[in-house]
């Protein structure tokens, strides 16, 4: 019951980070410093990332409409702007694809410690803060997905790749700060940023679950299904929020987030430990 109740604990704090610029993964990866679930290192490893599968699920289910490229109105009938709109994201797709594929192992080695997470969170704290500041005047010359252009979702995938190498980052946050550089709208590159996260995280889930295998106790299976369903849950919630929070607010709040958060990290992991 206590591993369940951690599952639990797991994925809400998944469904939150996930979401909001601030990190899902270090923030995953501190949590279980403190409220480590009793199970093998190659599980956890495998956990944090396939986790995030019921965060995605939530933006398949808000965003059914926008996302199915097929008209349910007429049989047979495609919707253009919608698979074109998903061959842009391939495209943001591919930096950090191949780079994961070619190096994942060696950056998880590297770069997976509380140093870098802190440091991450930091310097992408400041960059939010900096950058709104920078664009506060600014009208985005971007106000629809399907004003992105090939070269923007491409320049969109780059910023992803940042976050793909660091831990602490922020997959959304790298994305959405790219975005609100490349001239799109705040709200536009958020959405986006969920979008993009479907084909990423069903395929890191997938080599996850391969190199894990797929032989599962059944208190494995269990953790893993209620960490998803927990997340999905409160991903729902949280993508809601933030698309109702983003059109009235700039994301300093969450510059200032990390920026606590990561003096705090460095202090604990320095000092207390």
């Amino acid at each position: 019951m206590v591993e369940l109740l951690k599952a639990v604990f797991f994925g809400i704090v998944e469904g939150i980070t996930e979401w909001l610029p601030i990190s899902s993964t270090g923030h995953l990866i501190l949590l279980n410093e403190f409220i480590s679930l009793d199970v093998s290192e190659s599980f956890f490893s495998m956990f944090e990332v396939v986790i995030q599968l019921g965060a995605i699920l939530a933006v398949v289910l808000l965003f059914w409409k926008e996302i199915w490229p097929f008209s349910v109105k007429e049989k047979y009938c495609v919707k253009q702007d919608t698979f074109v709109m998903w061959f842009k994201i391939v495209v943001a797709c591919i930096p950090a694809a191949v780079v994961e594929l070619a190096f994942g192992d060696k950056i998880e080695d590297l770069f997976y410690n509380y140093f870098i997470i802190a440091l991450a969170l930091i310097v992408f704290g400041v960059a939010f803060i900096l950058i709104e500041n920078g664009n506060r005047r600014k009208r985005p010359k971007m106000e629809a997905i399907a004003e992105i252009g090939w070269d923007t979702a491409f320049w969109i995938g780059m910023f992803q790749l940042i976050a793909a190498v660091f831990p602490g980052t922020s997959r959304s946050g790298a994305t959405i700060l790219g975005g609100i550089l490349l001239g799109v709208s705040r709200s536009v590159a958020a959405e986006f940023t969920f979008f993009l996260a479907i084909p990423v995280m069903f395929g890191a889930s997938l080599m996850k679950v391969l190199d894990f295998g797929f032989v599962f106790t059944t208190s494995e299976l269990v953790i893993l299904l209620i960490g998803m369903a927990t997340a999905f849950l409160v991903s729902v919630v949280v993508i809601r929020f933030l698309m109702g929070y983003i059109k009235k607010h700039d994301f300093k709040v969450f510059g200032w987030y990390r920026i606590v958060l990561g003096v705090l990290v460095l202090f604990y992991f320095t000092m207390l430990r």
